[in-house]
């Protein structure tokens, strides 16, 4: 399907009164989105498009991974850790003290104190992306390493991980899965805030004939961007832009042109 024009984008800007942000509301009360409700006199709701669900332990043992011949594991989020050391209760799998762990950021490497001991453990960090994980994993190549990931996830690590010749086991552990949204008036929203292409998945999941007429859609990273084109809608807002580099500060920027602040 065609990209829409400028001109058409434009001529949808209307009079914005009501957001829909697919994610859980903000706890911090300070958040830059109760700022827009001020300034614009909007009303904002929060709902989560997607939510977690782990692999039952009878479901990952299909998978036929033996934990235990592997000597390092690489981790991208808490929800890895979690439904790795879940899994572990559940299958009453000890994990080794010698265990290598290899993680996205310094917040998920800290999140494993949560399950074991980290003075203890051998445990390497990058600071956000998968690039600087590779440059750590390139130094131990000669680990056996397990990555816990969901059905649905980024293919840079395995595309990696195959290209370097490593020994690598991908391990399902938990599901990314649409919300139940049945409830929600969704053509009532002028602009929905989307984060990843499973929340765009989870929209034509639930409202299967929804119909986007003056309904605009916003798009956080090129992915997400990419997921609502493919799915035939406009997409009206796009960050991260070089003067807004975050969802709340593109959608600022579109409100100043469409509420004539």
């Amino acid at each position: 399907m065609n990209e829409p024009s400028m001109q058409s984008t434009e001529n949808r800007l209307t009079k914005v009164n009501r957001m829909l942000v697919t994610q859980s509301r903000p706890a911090d009360e300070k958040s830059p989105y109760f700022d827009l409700v001020s300034k614009y006199n909007l009303q904002i709701d929060f709902r989560p498009f997607i939510q977690i669900q782990g692999e039952s332990f009878k479901d990952f043992r299909r998978q036929k991974i033996n934990i235990l011949a592997h000597t390092a594991i690489i981790f991208t989020s808490r929800n890895a850790i979690d439904h790795f050391f879940r899994i572990c209760q559940e299958g009453r799998v000890e994990v080794p003290a010698d265990m290598k762990y290899f993680c996205i950021s310094e917040q998920t490497a800290n999140y494993l104190q949560k399950y074991i001991v980290i003075r203890k453990r051998k445990i390497f960090n990058g600071t956000k992306t998968a690039s600087e994980l590779f440059d750590l994993i390139k130094k131990h190549k000669n680990e056996k390493f397990l990555f816990p990931c969901s059905n649905i996830r980024r293919n840079d690590i395995p595309e990696f991980m195959d290209t370097s010749g490593l020994h690598f086991t991908e391990a399902v552990m938990y599901d990314t899965v649409p919300t139940d949204l049945s409830d929600l008036d969704i053509q009532s929203y002028d602009i929905i805030a989307f984060f990843s292409p499973s929340g765009v998945s989870s929209l034509l999941s639930n409202f299967p004939n929804f119909n986007q007429n003056g309904t605009r859609m916003a798009a956080f990273g090129p992915t997400t961007a990419k997921a609502i084109k493919e799915a035939g809608l406009t997409l009206d807002i796009e960050a991260p832009l070089p003067n807004a580099p975050s969802m709340t500060g593109a959608l600022d920027l579109y409100l100043k042109k469409a509420n004539n602040q």
